[in-house]
């Protein structure tokens, strides 16, 4: 073997034993970076764990904050605080004294949109909204080969204003002027007046045809005499009902007040001030209180965003009609009634009907009561808490509307055990019921032309039931599904009803005689071109 040969192998050698040496070290490298890896994953799934609490406790804080009890804490815990007991009736009587406290709290939606999880839920409707939009604009382009958005509906649903706008003046004038300087007249005579029930009688008596006249019979002969279409309807039914509600409670509030204290000789009765009833004629609330608790300053760009949500709602609602019920409803050819035809129909409803309810709900009980709020600077936004959550409907009528729900908690069932001295409690709740089914279906009545008592039966029979039966002890997850797929079935069922009462009253009119009682009535169908492809409004002429 020569020298240049054993060179070679010990080159050879080396370079193998380099090799053997580079596949070692990769093999370790690879094997840290695995290792590496799992404790990232480890690391990673620790921070989310941290993450998800963290978000948690937010969320529980701001629910705990939001969910507050607006009314004062029971009497039984009163006492216990401050060392002493009390007797399970005169807890009771005690509750049942207390008052609305209103506190300075923001709306739940507010607290929950600070959540990117909850904000994506909103995202999504408005990812839908913008579908809407685009799928009328393909249709329209198809259609008509051009693009077209066109929102006839509603400059129809919405016509008339200049009539709404005098009527609410007329009622709000009423309302502001009339009932506080009765009040007043009588609050400075009673304590001097020598038969102080005649007083009493002869003002209320008073006070009570000219509520009748101005806020009672008034409203119903505007939309009626002036064929106001149906969302300007709406507009004064509800107003009318509003004005009733804000004066019963002013009434209520003060009187009570007045007959207790007694003037000193020479001094007149205390009385509330104008400006705080004239405010409390367009705060969020139908409790009557001299002073709520009031923030600092506006936030304009809150009213600004407030009300752009408010329009987006608007033209959300538009085009769940035009896309989801006006082409299911809308009779194209006389087709016969079946239960298939029927059963199908409410199905088809169900998917409009519940998004009309959340519509609704966060127009009116969120973006419209907040924005008056924010306005006025009203503090207490608690005019709903989380519904949603709901395992009983005894809960969700608590919570849907709290706004409402206080009104009749404590003028109506609250009044009710007064005077049947605290008996009675299923019968007050049954009374509470029936009234606000009765002024549901009076506002659906007045505002769509027609009497069609579905909402009522769906309340009042209903509602009822599942309030007496799915009660506050149902706590179960299984319960809140079966709330969320009555709400689903009970709004297909009123959209479907009423949606083909209402094309049931344009192409099928009742008789003449039936309706009117008196003579001969020709019925006009008039086409109006711009409303086309969704009504035909119908005139009836005296001969």
């Amino acid at each position: 073997m020569t020298s240049s040969e054993a060179s070679n192998g010990k080159w050879h050698r080396k370079t193998k034993t380099r090799q053997q040496e580079s596949k070692s070290d990769q093999a370790k490298s690879h094997e840290n970076m695995q290792e590496d890896l799992v404790e990232w994953e480890k690391y990673l799934k620790k921070v989310k764990g941290k993450v998800l609490e963290q978000v948690q406790d937010h969320l529980r804080d701001i629910l705990d904050k939001a969910l507050t009890e607006s009314i004062e804490p029971p009497a039984h815990l009163k006492s216990a605080l401050n060392g002493k007991t009390t007797t399970k009736e005169s807890s009771r009587s005690q509750r049942m004294d207390d008052g609305k406290v209103f506190l300075e709290r923001a709306s739940l939606l507010d607290d929950l949109f600070e959540i990117s999880h909850i904000r994506t839920i909103y995202h999504m409707f408005i990812a839908v909204l913008l579908i809407f939009c685009l799928s009328t604009l393909a249709v329209d382009y198809i259609d008509q080969g051009r693009l077209v958005l066109e929102f006839d509906l509603l400059f129809y649903a919405f016509g008339k204003l200049g009539t709404v706008t005098w009527a609410w003046l007329a009622m709000f004038i009423y309302t502001l002027v009339v009932p506080y300087f009765i009040l007043e007249f009588w609050g400075s005579l009673y304590h001097k007046f020598p038969s102080k029930l005649g007083l009493t009688l002869g003002a209320g008596l008073i006070f009570t045809t000219i509520q009748t006249c101005v806020l009672g019979l008034f409203p119903i002969y505007t939309v009626v005499h002036h064929q106001l279409p149906p969302a300007s309807r709406f507009i004064v039914i509800l107003e009318q009902i509003r004005f009733l509600m804000k004066t019963y409670s002013f009434i209520r509030e003060t009187a009570p007040v007045i007959l207790k204290n007694t003037p000193k000789e020479g001094e007149n009765p205390r009385f509330p001030t104008f400006s705080s009833y004239l405010y409390f004629l367009f705060c969020p609330t139908l409790i009557y209180r001299e002073f709520y608790p009031r923030n600092r300053q506006i936030r304009w760009k809150y009213v600004a965003v407030t009300l752009g949500k408010i329009f987006g709602c608007l033209f959300y609602g538009y085009f769940i009609l035009v896309r989801l019920c006006i082409p299911v409803f809308r009779p194209e050819t006389n087709q016969p009634f079946s239960k298939r035809t029927m059963v199908l129909a409410v199905f088809h409803s169900i998917l409009p009907g519940i998004m009309l309810l959340l519509l609704c709900f966060f127009a009116f009980l969120h973006c419209w009561l907040n924005l008056f709020g924010e306005l006025l600077r009203f503090a207490d936004r608690m005019f709903y808490k989380d519904w949603w959550n709901s395992t009983s409907f005894a809960n969700y009528y608590r919570t849907w509307n709290v706004v409402v729900h206080d009104w009749l908690y404590y003028y109506g069932y609250r009044d009710f055990l007064w005077l049947s001295n605290r008996r009675f409690r299923a019968a007050a709740m049954l009374s509470v019921f029936i009234v606000s089914a009765v002024v549901h279906e009076y506002a659906l009545a007045m505002g769509f032309g027609f009497f069609y008592p579905v909402m009522f039966c769906l309340f009042a029979v209903f509602g009822v039931a599942f309030n007496f039966t799915m009660t506050d002890k149902r706590q179960s997850p299984v319960f809140n599904v079966i709330m969320w797929a009555c709400l689903f079935l009970g709004q297909g069922v009123q959209v479907c009803l009423y949606c083909q009462e209402w094309y049931a009253q344009i192409h099928c009119p009742p008789a003449g005689d039936s309706l009117l009682g008196a003579g001969d009535a020709s019925i006009l169908v008039l086409q109006i071109p711009q409303m086309k492809p969704y009504f035909s409004l119908i005139w009836i002429q005296h001969e």
